[in-house]
């Protein structure tokens, strides 16, 4: 086959200048220029396999997949363009486009002065960990403690691009700001009865760095694990501990029985006070019902003084007979009546029925 040049470009035999190049002819060129090109000239299976390799990379670097709890942050030539949500996604490829996956949803941490087994982000472990829990308090004593940071990433573009290392600057802060707060108590409120209060002050500390420096880190929590103070002196402190526990123990048994009798005097006491305010009530009211019913009385004796003295001997007298069991009636007038001994006595009859020397 013989070629030439026409006005419209690449052209085969038998055709005129302006219908269409025949395609195998053109593939044929196409490799003649290749090997002209390359030194010392190929076939063109080569060049096919090329092509289908670089097919084939296109492909693999154009498609991406998020899991469910992260992100992706698409860089284009090295510049910020958005964030993807999970799922299969599609990129330019060779380079073009750069996907970096971002757990925002997961929560990570980083251990202070221990090391969990099986740990791959190498900036959860420390690496020093003697350095790190070694600390002065505020009295000048030592201590060692040991805690756990828990994070989450919160701002994506921040965590990869405002700071270099947000995870190694995590780390500096956390130390520093634990520094602090343990260095301005003393060893025992480290050892004892400080520990919440730590926690506490160093979660708000280390939020404001990390919104300050802008990591894109949100702090979830800080928890202190073991603090110990070193080991020359640690079995004189465990045995301060275990006085001051005995101390709280002591003292919480003292309040317990404090709750338990105070509170039970006190209701006696107020129960007392009532009753006694009752029967102060009670008399304060009889006294003033006897002194109206005298006055009522008396008035109605200056009315007739006969009529009420009779009267109330009448009253009286009713109220006392009842009670007596035996009632003799002796008439002023009479003379000369002569005693009689009334047998049917009980109490009688029992004196006359006892042996000498019994006792009644």
């Amino acid at each position: 086959m013989s070629s030439q040049k026409g006005s419209g470009g690449w052209g085969g035999s038998g055709q005129g200048p302006g219908a269409p190049p025949d395609l195998e002819e053109l593939i044929k060129k196409g490799q003649a220029q290749l090997r002209r090109i390359t030194p010392g000239g190929s076939s063109g299976k080569p060049f096919v396999f090329v092509i289908v390799i670089l097919v084939l990379l296109m492909a693999w670097t154009a498609y991406y997949t998020v899991p469910s709890d992260s992100v992706a942050v698409i860089q284009r030539f090295g510049k910020y363009v958005k964030e993807v949500s999970p799922g299969l996604h599609f990129k330019f490829p060779f380079g073009i486009d750069v996907a970096s996956i971002v757990p925002v949803k997961r929560q990570l941490k980083q251990e202070f002065g221990f090391v969990t087994p099986g740990a791959t982000d190498p900036f959860q472990s420390p690496r020093e960990s003697e350095l790190e829990t070694e600390m002065v308090t505020g009295d000048l004593n030592a201590a060692l403690v040991e805690w756990v940071v828990q994070y989450r990433i919160n701002d994506p573009a921040k965590y990869l691009f405002a700071v270099r290392e947000p995870r190694g600057t995590l780390r500096h802060v956390s130390e520093s700001v634990m520094r602090e707060v343990v260095g301005d108590r003393t060893v025992d409120e480290v050892i004892t009865i400080g520990r919440q209060e730590i926690e506490t002050e160093a979660l708000v500390k280390m939020q404001d760095l990390s919104s300050k420096y802008a990591m894109g880190i949100s702090i979830d929590q800080v928890q202190l694990k073991n603090i110990n103070p070193p080991g020359p002196v640690q079995e004189s402190f465990n045995e301060v501990n275990q006085a001051q526990q005995e101390k709280e123990k002591l003292i919480n048994e003292a309040r317990r029985d404090y709750n338990k009798v105070i509170p039970l005097a006190e209701g006696e006491k107020d129960q007392r006070i009532r009753e006694a305010d009752g029967y102060r009530l009670k008399r304060i009211n009889e006294a003033e019902g006897d002194a109206s019913r005298f006055n009522a009385l008396f008035d109605e004796y200056r009315k007739a003084p006969e009529v009420t003295r009779r009267r109330i001997y009448i009253e009286t007298m009713q109220a006392i007979l009842p009670d007596i069991r035996s009632k003799i009636i002796v008439d002023e007038q009479s003379q000369g009546i002569l005693p009689l001994l009334n047998l049917n006595n009980e109490k009688l009859t029992e004196k006359l029925n006892q042996k000498p020397g019994e006792q009644p």
